[in-house]
């Protein structure tokens, strides 16, 4: 027990001896550790030193190098501007002797005009006294002069201004028609020649449309189930279609009579569908007729499109399209409207490309022209401005749309389309064959051209000829000079452009004879 109780004493005088020395082997180390830290801090503080020195020289070497840059370049800029304000001071001074020279010559004119101021001053003077001394000897010399001829000054001023009057009237006329003589040679035959190369270029055709079409039909017997019992079938028809149908002692064929070509159309397809079919009664007819109506409208716009097609028109709304359809359908003095304004257009394409202008546009108006005659409802404006109206309405650019409303005269031609529109659209309607006109009223259109004539002073005859194209009017010579006659002709001319209403031109002729007859005896 006691060995053990002296074995722990011992243990824990060791440990406490290993703890002690190892505390002050620990001391000694940390202190070696401190004096090592001090001598390292200090060396790197002197390395710091002098790093901080070496950098403080190389700073301001930099500085000082900036510092002589900047002054040498500061130098420079005082030297640049001392230049330029040396060069401007030279300025000024050439400047000043400059306008020191031009005061001395201003001021040598001004001598120099004054001097001929005073000078024509005194001629002056001397000029009013002669005019004064003149004044006096003419005044004078009409005093003779009315004294002898009997005449005052006012009267014989009078009688000498009408006989100037005459001469320049006389003369003056001579003149205009000189001068229209030579227009018409230079001007008319490039216009000839450009209105014959465009007929010769388009191919013309002649169709005249009446208000009746005719329906044939393989037997008479087809008459009796088309007319129905008690003529109910007859009735649906004309009811349906609004066309009035003639049947008639005429073999093989029935009359379907309407101003309007579409409804005479629709009537026509519809017998021909249901004569096809055989089935003929009231209820049959009225859905035929609707299917043909449809059939009919789709027809009008695909009849549209392929027009703008053919004539290389886009871009056009879809109602214009439809009403360029309905063209197909309606005439105008017997002539079919579509092809009228088909041809227009082709007309118009070719003018314009001779004169240098918008070939697409022209076409475009040229096919658009005649659209107001085809209304969906009455309208009191003339075709031209209701055509104008719709080309407006529909976006068509402002060229086109005078061109529309100007082709009759209705309004101011505003751009080059509208008289080429107008003269192709002439060239068109008065072409041989093309329009039927009505008999009476052709010969009083030419009875109201001979009138216009005999209302003039000094006619004695007058004969319009070449389907009244030209008026000839033959005068007497002894009421009527040769300088009158181109004023005749002319007033002539004014009177019937104001007065009447007609295709294309009117040239009006006078013709003055003078006869000398004696007899040899």
């Amino acid at each position: 027990m006691d060995n053990i109780l002296t074995i722990i004493i011992a243990g824990i005088i060791g440990i406490v001896a290993g703890f002690a020395i190892a505390k002050l082997i620990e001391k000694s180390n940390i202190s070696n550790l401190i004096k090592n830290s001090k001598k390292e801090a200090a060396s790197i503080l002197r390395d710091a030193n002098l790093e901080a020195e070496n950098i403080k020289k190389d700073k301001i070497l930099q500085a000082k190098e900036k510092f002589i840059e900047l002054k040498s370049e500061h130098e420079q800029v005082i030297l640049s501007r001392d230049k330029k304000v040396a060069e401007i001071e030279k300025r000024v001074r050439d400047k000043e002797s400059q306008i020191s020279n031009e005061l001395s010559k201003a001021k040598k004119v001004n001598d120099d005009f004054e001097s001929k101021t005073a000078e024509f001053t005194a001629k002056i003077e001397n000029l009013d006294k002669k005019q004064a001394e003149v004044d006096r000897l003419h005044k004078s010399q009409l005093q003779q002069l009315e004294v002898i001829s009997g005449l005052s000054a006012e009267e014989a001023k009078n009688q000498l201004v009408d006989g100037l009057k005459a001469e320049a009237k006389s003369s003056a006329m001579s003149h205009i028609q000189d001068t229209i003589e030579e227009a018409k040679l230079t001007a008319q035959q490039e216009a000839k020649k450009i209105i014959i190369n465009t007929i010769q270029r388009v191919g013309t055709e002649e169709a005249v449309e009446n208000c009746v079409s005719v329906f044939n039909i393989e037997s008479d017997d087809v008459k009796g189930r088309i007319i129905g019992r008690e003529g109910r079938n007859i009735r649906a028809l004309e009811a349906a279609t609004g066309v009035e149908i003639i049947v008639d002692d005429t073999p093989e064929a029935i009359i379907l009579s309407c101003f309007d070509p579409v409804r005479r159309e629709i009537a026509r397809l519809a017998l021909h569908k249901l004569v096809t079919d055989g089935r003929i009664h009231p209820a049959r007819i009225e859905e035929v007729v609707a299917k043909t109506a449809k059939q009919i409208d789709d027809e009008i716009i695909e009849v549209g499109k392929r027009t703008v097609i053919d004539l290389g028109i886009h871009g056009l709304h879809p109602e214009l399209i439809k009403v360029v359809g309905r063209m197909k359908y309606r005439s105008s003095y017997g002539q079919n409207l579509l092809q009228h304004s088909r041809e227009v257009s082709k007309l118009c394409g070719i003018m314009a490309a001779e004169l240098g202008l918008n070939v697409k546009l022209a076409k475009r108006a040229g096919l658009l022209h005649d659209i107001g005659k085809v209304p969906d409802a009455e309208s009191d404006l003339p075709h031209a401005l209701l055509g104008m109206q719709w080309a407006e309405k529909y976006g068509e650019k402002e060229e086109v749309c005078n061109a529309i409303g100007a082709h009759h005269d209705e309004i101011e031609m505003k751009s080059l389309l509208s008289p080429i529109v107008q003269v192709c659209d002439a060239i068109s309607g008065a072409r041989p064959g093309a329009r039927r006109q009505v008999l009476d009223s052709y010969i009083q259109r030419l009875k109201d051209l001979e009138e216009v004539a005999y209302g003039f002073s000094g006619v004695k005859n007058a004969y319009a000829i070449q389907a009244g194209r030209e008026l000839r009017v033959i005068v007497e010579s002894e009421k009527v000079s040769d300088d009158n006659a181109a004023t005749l002709s002319f007033d002539i001319s004014q009177k019937i452009q104001t007065e009447m209403t007609y295709p294309g031109q009117v040239k009006v002729t006078v013709i003055r004879e003078t006869r000398a007859v004696n007899i040899a005896k």
